[in-house]
């Protein structure tokens, strides 16, 4: 299958199955997304949603945050991975929301990333989910899933990925795939045992049909090692 007719039948499936993707996370503004983006690193979705509702509350704009201290937000935030370090970056983002970007959330990644706490995928996420912009997030489950795929080659980090990513992907298109991407890596494909029997894409799926060989091989070498000790018997 060429490369273009593996995209869209994966889209395509995608696109029947899943839909109208969006993010997990909860938020009512472009300042609560860029918070809990922020805090969703190395940490699960599930449970950043359990922890903004009181930080939200506590602090609903940059200006309030930009005024507090990082020992204030840690006490809201310390049941997420790696609070002293966030804490210190969302009342640095904050600050420079409110001094160089008028208390505004930019739309460009270019400006995002000077955020403190803002990488690069955190910049992705804000630009496509609120600004609907053709950008493509890699995080662990996009990386993984359109490796095992196929629809990424030899992509060893997740920026080759992304771009890979988006130059097959159409624009329209990206802020859901996206999605798609991670809500299959994270309830289908997830990392130690995919749920190869419950996925649509596994006549097409590398990892399927390298996994799916292989059992086949050891299969055939199992048999005929049986085989050989009957006829020596």
């Amino acid at each position: 299958m060429l490369k273009q007719e593996l995209y869209t039948f994966v889209l395509n499936y995608f696109e029947k199955t899943i839909g109208n993707a969006q993010t997990e996370l909860t938020y009512t503004n472009p300042f609560e997304l860029v918070v809990a983006v922020s805090l969703s690193a190395q940490c699960t979705d599930k449970r950043v949603n359990l922890t903004t509702p009181k930080l939200f509350k506590a602090f609903p704009t940059a200006e309030v945050m930009a005024n507090s201290t990082s020992d204030e937000v840690f006490n809201y935030i310390k049941s997420i991975s790696y609070p002293n370090n966030k804490a210190k970056n969302l009342v640095g983002m904050a600050k420079m929301l409110v001094q160089e970007f008028n208390s505004i959330v930019p739309s460009e990644v270019d400006d995002l990333i000077k955020l403190p706490g803002v990488g690069r995928k955190t910049a992705n996420v804000i630009a496509s989910v609120i600004f609907n912009k053709p950008t493509m997030a890699v995080d662990t489950h996009v990386f993984r899933v359109s490796n095992r795929i196929g629809l990424t080659k030899s992509a060893k980090t997740p920026l080759q990925s992304e771009l890979q990513l988006i130059k097959n992907i159409p624009q329209e298109i990206i802020p859901k795939a996206h999605h798609w991407l991670i809500l299959h890596g994270r309830y289908v494909c997830i990392a130690r045992k995919p749920k190869c029997d419950a996925c649509g894409l596994t006549k097409h799926c590398t990892y399927f049909l390298k996994s799916n060989k292989k059992t086949t091989l050891n299969n055939s070498i199992k048999n005929n090692g049986k085989k050989n000790n009957k006829k020596s018997s």
